[in-house]
Formats: C-alpha cells, structure tokens, sequence
C-alpha cells in the first residue's frame, strides 16, 4: 500500500493542495510523439466560434522527436522545493491564495530556453537548480506520462505570440515545439491580437478563465503562454445526505458552509498539522490537505515548509480510518509573479539592461511581466481546476543619440522672440551686419 501511494503521490506532486490551495498539475495527450495539450487533443488551437488575426508561424516549426529523461529523485526534489517556494512567494495575506506550479515551470521553461549567461544561470535556479536542457527532457517525459482517463482529464496547452517585425531565432522556437508543443503566431499586438489571446486562453481553460489581459503595453514583443485544465471525478462522490452545514472559522470571521463529509483511509500528521488524502478516480490524482494545529497562523505554517518535508509529511501517510470533513469551494486567484520570481533567483531577467534573452532575439529583450491566473472548484462529483501562465517579454527602449548639427551664423541671420505655447514671434528681426 505504502509503495502504491508513493507512486501516486509521484504522479500527482505538483497538484497538493495545502488547505484550500491547489498546486495543479498536467497531462499531455498519448500515442503522439508531439507533445500538444488543448482540446480534445489540439493544443494551442483557437476556438472554432473565433477568427483570429495572427498567423500561424507553426507550419515551419513542426514539433520533431526528442529524448526525454524519467522523473527521477533530482527532478522530484526540484519540482517539490519549485512548488513550495512559488507557494510562499505568492501567498496572499488577505485571503486565498492558489498558484499552479507545473503552469508557471512551462512558461518559464519555455522562456528559458531563449535565455543566456547569467540570466539563464538565474533562471535555472528559480526553476530549482536543474540546467535548462535536462529542465526540457524530464518535462517532456513527465508531461506525456501523466495519466489521462475517461473521468479524469489534465490538457495543457502552450503557445507563444509575437509582434509582427520581431526577429526571432528559429531554433528557439524550435525547441519550444520539440518540448512542449509550443505553436508559435504572429500578429499585429493590437485589438485584434488582445481578443485572440484571450479567446485562446477561454478555450484552453473551458472557459474557466475567460481573459488573461486587459490590454497589450507598447514595450511588449512577445508573450510566451501555457494554459492548463484539472479535472477529475472523485472515487467516492459525496452523496446529498453527506453535507450538512457547518461553521468555517476563517481570517475573516465565521461563515456557514457546505461541509462534505466522507471517511477517507490516508491520514497525514507533521507534529502540529494533520491532514488527509481523497483519491479521485482511478486513483491517478489524489486531493491532499493539511491543517495546522489551532493556534497556529496559517501563513506561519506555509512559511515553515520546504519541498523537502512536504515530501516527507506525503510519504509518511499513515493508513488509517479518517472522518473528512471539506467544505465546498470555489475561487479565482490572479497576481503578478515579476517580485516572487526574482525573490527566488531571477532577478537579472527582468532588468532591461542587463538581461540576456540572445539565444531569442537578436533584439535586445526582457520579461516585462508573468501573469498567473487561477480558478478552482471542488464539489460534490469532484474538482475542476485551470490555470494560464504567460511571461511578457519586453524589448529594450532603444537610446536614439541626436545626430550632430552644425550652425554658424557667420552672415545675415533673422531671428525671433516666440511664445512658446504657441510658437507665435513676440519680437522678429535679422541681423544683416554687426557693427
């Protein structure tokens, strides 16, 4: 039993929920070797109801065969330590907090592989120390082995947008195909290009997140997306007799929920937090949460975890007989990830001076922003989850140095007296000859 919740748990690592927070995870489709998430198995594919106005730059760029690399103990470790540190980053002191550590790991994957020197170097480092290259093959193993049945379904989809004029290296784009799928657009960056992102993460979310930006800034040339949906049916639903009502003592005050109740067989402990496991079905994924002990602030308690001893408190599950109680819920959580990410190691990415993006753009470029959205729900059937990444890539404002003017008035000259508001002459004149 122990070595079969292992192995579980392996599976479903980056998708622990901590309370009421979800670390999402995904899955690509079988039987292909192009790794492509989205819809029934068309990743990056746009709705049918929606005409875009981007190109599609994939034609050239068809994702090839590639190695991958099994998820080891190296990778498990990165991705566990990945996950917590993001989790604390992005932890909101207000309220729920969700991030999704596998959506924002792709992006920057992706991104990285365009980066160079120092700033890959830092960018390695956020994504848990593991270099680039070997980075790409454990995703792209991890991605294609993750389970996907008829009662649940995890699809990723990935795509990278550019401005038209934008030179980009066609083995960096390359490389984003052969690993993750990535279909690559070129469009406008105007009206047109902010509904086809939108409507293309819609679709690559079942419209679980309906827009991920508001606008397109000026200064940005390039957005690098992943998209991806959770969804899974439990493996014992909540029957209707299973929920009651039930107080919820929140940061906020007490509220009436719905409790579901259920008796689970995987009770978690770590001294002063227990917890739970609820499998979904097929046993592929599992809900995992941890309370800590009253008294304890829970921020206090996320601050005191590393991956390491999540990993620990997983492993050590005890089976035994457990009265679950899990309140239904449903939330949306969106942040800006550009001070998470540099607290942990990336700094140099986001500074337009001194970021290394050549193995992108012969252009000189940054990431100007990384947006994280994410919606859950979990019920009485099961849980619905989606979350979209994109990391914004900004060019550097080019300095245009003045050309060099020469006047000399070594002859008659007129001259004049303005108002500089409305460049009228107040005194008008010309000097013809200088006594």
């Amino acid at each position: 039993m122990l070595k079969s919740f292992k192995k579980t748990m392996r599976s479903a690592l980056i998708m622990l929920l901590i309370g009421a927070m979800l670390f999402s995870v995904a899955c690509s489709n079988k039987g292909g070797e192009e790794q492509t998430g989205g819809k029934n198995g068309e990743a990056g594919k746009p709705s049918q109801n929606h005409q875009m106005a981007a190109g599609n730059l994939s034609a050239g760029v068809k994702a090839g065969k590639v190695e991958g690399k099994a998820a080891d103990q190296k990778f498990i470790a990165a991705q566990a330590d990945f996950a917590v540190r993001l989790f604390q980053n992005s932890l909101s002191k207000e309220g729920n907090t969700l991030v999704s550590p596998l959506s924002v790991m792709i992006a920057l994957a992706m991104t990285a592989n365009g980066a160079d020197g120092e700033t890959l170097a830092g960018m390695e480092k956020a994504l848990g120390g593991v270099p680039i290259d070997e980075l790409n093959e454990y995703l792209y193993t991890y991605l294609k082995e993750l389970p996907c049945g008829e009662k649940y379904k995890v699809v990723p989809a990935n795509s990278i947008w550019i401005r038209k004029g934008l030179p980009v290296k066609e083995a960096f784009l390359q490389k984003d195909a052969d690993y993750y799928g990535a279909d690559a657009f070129s469009a406008p960056f105007d009206d047109s290009t902010l509904a086809d992102i939108n409507a293309w993460v819609k679709e690559n979310t079942d419209g679980m997140i309906e827009k991920v930006l508001d606008e397109i800034r000026e200064e940005t040339v390039m957005y690098l997306i992943n998209a991806l949906i959770f969804e899974a049916d439990w493996q014992s639903p909540y029957d209707e007799y299973s929920v009651h009502d039930a107080d919820f003592r929140g940061i906020n005050g007490t509220k009436t929920v719905e409790m579901m109740y259920s008796e689970e067989s995987r009770y978690l402990e770590d001294g002063g937090a227990v917890g739970f496991i609820k499998p979904y079905a097929d046993s592929k994924y599992s809900f995992a949460a941890i309370m800590p002990a009253e008294g304890t602030d829970i921020n206090d308690y996320i601050m005191s975890l590393s991956g390491g001893k999540l990993l620990a408190i997983l492993q050590r599950g005890q089976n035994v007989p457990v009265n679950a109680g899990l309140p239904k819920f449903s939330y949306d959580y969106e942040l800006t990830l550009n001070n998470a990410l540099k607290a942990m190691g990336m700094e140099r990415a986001f500074d337009s001076g001194l970021a290394d993006f050549s193995r992108m753009s012969e252009n000189e470029l940054y990431i100007g922003e990384v947006i994280h959205k994410t919606f859950i729900e979990v019920a009485e059937k099961g849980t619905r989850a989606g979350a979209v990444t994109v990391v914004a890539m900004d060019e550097c404002a080019a300095i245009e140095m003045p050309e060099t003017k020469t006047v000399i008035l070594d002859r008659p000259f007129v001259y004049m007296l303005i108002d500089n508001a409305t460049n009228l002459p107040i005194f008008i004149g010309a000097v013809t000859d200088i006594a």
